[in-house]
């Protein structure tokens, strides 16, 4: 198994100059999670595919749709990302 590595997501496409360390990338072998605040809310597995785990508050969809567009997603609006990543339970880390 692979070391698991983590680190803080900085807003590149968000108009925000920090997430304050309540988002951070997981790099758990060949995918990438993202987990907001305490919950694991979006995953990038490395066939290039994205899942979103749920509806969440205002500021965790801006978490998940800056993950997304740093790793070459669309991220339009929650409903676009809903429909294209689908909506699954989340895991709390």
């Amino acid at each position: 198994m692979k070391d698991m590595q983590e680190y803080y997501l900085v807003p590149e496409w968000d108009s925000r100059n920090s997430f304050y360390g309540k988002a951070r990338v997981r790099m758990n072998g060949d995918d990438f999670e993202l987990i907001s605040y305490t919950t694991r809310v979006a995953v990038i597995y490395p066939d290039n595919t994205a899942v979103v785990y749920g509806d969440y508050s205002t500021t965790t969809l801006r978490h998940i749709k800056e993950f997304l567009l740093q790793h070459g997603f669309k991220a339009e609006n929650k409903a676009q990302i809903l429909a294209d990543y689908g909506i699954k339970q989340a895991v709390t880390v």
